[in-house]
């Protein structure tokens, strides 16, 4: 299969940068990227064609103007026009193991969709990552990090720690990874959820409710998220209600997403 990595960004060319350099060392290279850009400025298109130039893979900056929070929508266009079969999708201030796309395409199973998880990092660590070059290195001991159970990478264990359900309530768009024709079944992600909050649940409920289950994974496809104030949120407890009526009605596809209406 052919794989894509998808990375959601905005206006932090710093912490994109980082994460491409993680991106550039991994163990299996994904068959392309894109760099799914809500309207950063010229900072951020400087750096994707650094790492066109870095990579030896094809990457995609995939950008619309700036005009509030309008990840759902260019999301949609980044993997519109993939040509991958899978994709792995992060945020552009999530910095991987070099094995995280192996380990993505080692779990990817048809009928499934992956929730991976994260580790946090302090304010100061974090800091100490933006005064290095090159792939940072974490390990379960290191300090200033939170949710220190998610660095452990333990293939021979992952399997005993797997889990299979119906469960959509949970997913983090930062850490995930779906078939593309399961995505464009439910009509990708809604547009009409603006804004910070809930984009990826609802996402997850409609493909539940098309057939496609969560895997849960752990120690395994291990990440790292980089530390930054909270987004604002003042459309999450909108967002989150469509989230509702999509369990509520059993819906499996959006009006407006992928395709748009």
């Amino acid at each position: 299969m052919k794989v894509a990595l998808l990375i959601s960004t905005y206006n932090w060319p710093m912490a994109l940068r980082r994460v491409l350099e993680t991106v550039a060392y991994q163990s299996y290279m994904p068959d392309e990227v894109f760099v799914a850009d809500d309207g950063s400025g010229d900072e951020t298109r400087a750096i994707t064609e650094w790492a066109k130039i870095t990579l030896a893979i094809p990457l995609h900056h995939v950008w619309h103007p700036d005009d509030g929070f309008r990840k759902t929508i260019i999301l949609n266009k980044a993997i519109k026009i993939s040509k991958s079969d899978y994709i792995i999708q992060i945020d552009g201030d999530i910095v991987l193991n070099r094995h995280f796309v192996r380990d993505h395409v080692r779990v990817a199973e048809r009928g499934f969709y992956v929730k991976g998880s994260r580790v946090l990092l302090s304010e100061t660590k974090t800091a100490e990552v933006f005064l290095g070059r090159g792939a940072p290195y974490f390990h379960f001991f290191t300090k200033g990090i939170t949710n220190r159970i998610n660095s452990l990478r333990a293939p021979f264990l992952a399997p005993f720690f797997e889990k299979k359900s119906s469960r959509s309530d949970d997913l983090r768009g930062c850490n995930c990874a779906f078939w593309r024709d399961d995505f464009m079944a439910v009509n990708g992600y809604n547009n009409d959820l603006e804004g910070w909050g809930h984009e990826d649940i609802e996402l997850a409920a409609r493909l539940v409710n098309y057939g496609v289950m969560q895997k849960r994974v752990k120690m395994l496809a291990v990440c790292y998220h980089l530390f930054h104030a909270f987004n604002e949120r003042s459309r999450e407890s909108l967002n989150f209600l469509n989230y509702q009526k999509v369990l509520e009605s059993g819906a499996k596809r959006c009006v407006n997403g992928v395709m748009p209406k």
